[in-house]
């Protein structure tokens, strides 16, 4: 498969050009890679409208995703945004301003609800606690039916941050009975694509998702992706420019286009990639779990262990791999998650199995499990976002109503969503987490 964007700027490069345009640095060797670093420029296109090479870079991603798709050189974040507002304005029932969500959203989802305006309605499960939200499709249906205006998208992240992937397929089917949009947010999981059997949420039927690039294929950081289902009315694929451009700078980073295009030509070059790699992680997890480790999620590429299980705290496992030059992906008081990728060598998978297999396993601790409960929502998210607020130690919190949600990140789940009220409980969480300070309601 071609790189458009990549033979452009390599072109571009070929003679020495008199840069009178931005940016400043002028292509001079700074970090060292400023002559890929160009702007809209004659024959470089438009991110937002484009018509040449951007717009042949994005159409190749479109086929090996085999639904449309728009590039993001903000994150997940900005796609997150862009696919709300696309939801909420080309909602068919106008009455309805209720996004029906599963607790364990990113932050970037709450700003989307403050931005945008649309109100969230939570979908709570008995298996809900502050790290995984397990739902399955009768849950959702029993609480669509309970209320008394439909929502207009149900809103759901799988694969989680310490892998846990929801059954999509039977999700959307129940989406699909009551004409809701069914919306993935889906960062962690851009590879699902390319198993033996795609997982893709488009593929299991929802009608948008996003996926974060940079977090399991080989894009710079900030490379992500819009994806709207093919069968979807055209309106959501004529407006994904605009509604992406509306959460975006207006001099989006080439050097994250060159990325985002490069992996286009991994993807095409490298059959099977993911297939054999995801091989080489099952034996791993199966050698862990034979030495008495216990992995939490579903997810093919994830490890995530349940340190406590295993005799430590996620802090010790974290210390004993940073003295072993292994770097994890996330840890905290319980769990501790590995993001191996492909370009990981044979001999680094190696020296991270043999290390964790050296570990001697110990007695279990007993581990703090905090369950999320409906919480007490006194102001719309948006009216608590644009209060004025004041920051106060969490300990003189209780009883305050939160206004810039209160995250631990990573895992980036929201302990208390802007617009609730603060009690002990979740006090108690925040000094778990190690959050400190939170602002509330002025």
């Amino acid at each position: 498969m071609k790189t458009p964007i990549i033979n452009f700027v390599n072109e571009y490069n070929k003679n020495n050009k008199i840069r009178l345009h931005m940016p400043g640095h002028k292509g001079k060797q700074i970090l060292g890679f400023e002559n890929l670093d160009i702007t809209e420029i004659d024959g470089a296109d438009d991110l937002f409208h484009a018509d040449g090479i951007i717009l042949e870079s994005e159409n190749n991603a479109s086929s090996l995703f085999n639904h449309p798709t728009f590039y993001s050189v903000e994150g997940s974040s900005q796609a997150i945004r862009a696919m709300m507002y696309l939801a909420y304005i080309n909602r068919k029932n106008k009455n309805s301003n209720i996004c029906l969500a599963l607790r364990n959203v990113h932050k970037t989802f709450i700003t989307a609800s403050a931005l945008i305006g649309f109100d969230v309605e939570w979908l709570y499960s008995e298996n809900t606690t502050y790290h995984q939200t397990l739902i399955n499709a009768s849950d959702i249906e029993k609480k669509i039916n309970e209320m008394g205006v439909k929502p207009f998208s149900l809103y759901v992240t799988s694969p989680d941050y310490l892998g846990n992937i929801l059954d999509i397929k039977a999700i959307s089917e129940v989406c699909k009975k009551y004409d809701i949009l069914l919306l993935v947010d889906n960062a962690h999981g851009a590879y699902l694509k390319f198993l033996e059997d795609s997982l893709f949420p488009l593929d299991l039927g929802a009608s948008m998702c996003v996926d974060s690039a940079h977090k399991t294929l080989p894009s710079l950081t900030g490379g992500a992706y819009l994806h709207i289902n093919r069968d979807l009315n055209d309106t959501y694929i004529k407006n994904a420019k605009n509604a992406l451009s509306l959460f975006s700078s207006t001099s989006p980073s080439y050097l994250i286009l060159q990325s985002l295009d490069y992996v286009n030509f991994y993807i095409s070059s490298n059959e099977n990639v993911f297939v054999n790699f995801i091989k080489k992680i099952d034996i791993i997890k199966q050698k862990l779990i034979s030495n008495g480790y216990e992995l939490i999620g579903n997810e093919k590429a994830k490890i995530t262990i349940d340190c406590k299980k295993y005799g430590y705290t996620g802090f010790m496992i974290n210390d004993y791999l940073e003295e072993n030059n292994i770097v994890s992906e996330f840890y905290d008081e319980d769990f501790i998650s590995l993001m191996p990728s492909p370009l990981n060598t044979n001999e680094e998978l190696e020296a991270v199995e043999s290390i964790l297999l050296a570990l001697p396993k110990k007695t279990t601790i007993s581990s703090k499990v905090f369950s999320y409960r409906k919480k007490k929502q006194v102001l719309s998210i948006r009216d608590a976002m644009l209060s004025e607020a004041i920051m106060v130690d969490v300990e003189d919190s209780s009883g305050r109503i939160l206004q810039n949600t209160a995250i631990a990140c990573p895992p980036a789940i929201p302990i208390v969503v802007s617009g609730e009220e603060i009690d002990d409980l979740d006090i108690e969480m925040f000094k778990y987490y190690g959050i400190n300070k939170v602002m509330v309601v002025k």
